[in-house]
């Protein structure tokens, strides 16, 4: 009677193990054919049922040519490591920047149209008292109001970012020597990306940054005359060598009309044609009397045009250069 007992007790219990085991066996089982199954769909081609061949970045039928993937994705490190560096290669997010008040380090509290009711306005609220912990002081204020200018001009004029984050620089300079009193944030990032271009050889002039700038030409003459006393620019007076390839690209002049109107450039400068006049005028001239000279096609309200100048300006010194 006890061994019937026991063997009635241990029964369920041993059907069970039974069919758990049963089940995971099935499982992988399931699982080996399904990644059977994919790993021959993935290697047979869907238009000739022929193999398939990895060849770089795609996947390519050997027999009908058909490119099955295309771009694929790299899972693996975006860094090289190697054996004597001693940081650690990993990174994760944005890199840093200086066109922004917090070097790029700063936290947002996205929006999203999924979120509704109550969580919504509590998000809302969240995100309000996260810009105001973000922007504490006066001064920081100041700076991101003038950043953004400075990168909505900066896309405005089609300007690398390296004219920006100098731009940025400058602008932090100017706040430190206490420049900013009673002087206008847009004409300062005027006036910072305008020094900016200058320093590195990006032709823009004065009228084509206020066009696109919140502020006006004077107050971006009192911000540049500020720093330039106060900072001391490194920045010489613009030469009209300097625009001569955007006003070329401009007109549509072939090379040796170019080349021939750098010449007349140096020389205008070297005999004291340029003196006292604006170089953006100097060069439209030059432009206009090196096709003049080889036969090209440029009118003088053509080049007047490309530099925003009066025909006038441009004939004035177009005489002076054909002078003997």
């Amino acid at each position: 009677m006890s061994e019937a007992r026991s063997t009635q007790t241990r029964s369920p219990r041993t059907e069970t193990d039974d069919a758990a085991t049963a089940d995971r066996a099935a499982a992988i089982d399931t699982s080996e054919v399904t990644d059977t199954d994919e790993t021959a769909a993935r290697e047979t081609c869907p238009e000739c049922g022929g193999r398939t061949r990895v060849d770089a970045a795609e996947r390519v039928c050997a027999d009908c040519g058909l490119v099955v993937e295309a771009d694929r994705i790299d899972h693996g490190p975006e860094w090289r490591s190697f054996d004597d560096d001693d940081t650690n290669p990993k990174r994760t997010g944005a890199p840093l920047t200086r066109s922004r008040h917090d070097r790029g380090l700063s936290t947002e509290i996205g929006r999203s149209t999924k979120v509704k009711g109550r969580k919504r306005r509590r998000l809302a609220r969240m995100r309000t008292q996260h810009n105001r912990a973000q922007i504490s002081t006066k001064r920081d204020r100041n700076k991101v109001y003038a950043y953004t200018e400075i990168r909505r001009l900066t896309g405005a004029l089609e300007l690398p970012d390296s004219v920006r984050d100098t731009a940025c620089t400058l602008f932090d300079s100017a706040q430190d020597e206490s420049l900013l009193r009673g002087r206008s944030l847009e004409g300062f990032a005027a006036a910072c990306l305008y020094v900016a271009c200058r320093t590195a050889d990006v032709a823009r002039t004065v009228g084509e940054i206020c066009a696109e700038a919140k502020a006006t030409e004077a107050e971006h003459r009192a911000a540049f005359d500020a720093m330039n006393r106060e900072l001391g620019l490194p920045i010489a007076p613009t030469g009209p060598a300097e625009y001569l390839p955007r006003f070329a690209s401009d007109l549509d002049c072939d090379a040796a009309v170019e080349r021939r109107a750098g010449e007349l450039a140096e020389r205008a400068v070297e005999e004291g044609i340029a003196n006292g006049r604006n170089p953006v005028g100097v060069a439209a001239a030059c432009l206009y009397t090196a096709a003049r000279e080889l036969d090209a096609e440029c009118t003088q309200r053509e080049a007047a045009d490309a530099a925003d100048v009066t025909p006038v300006t441009v004939r004035r010194t177009y005489v002076d250069l054909t002078e003997e």
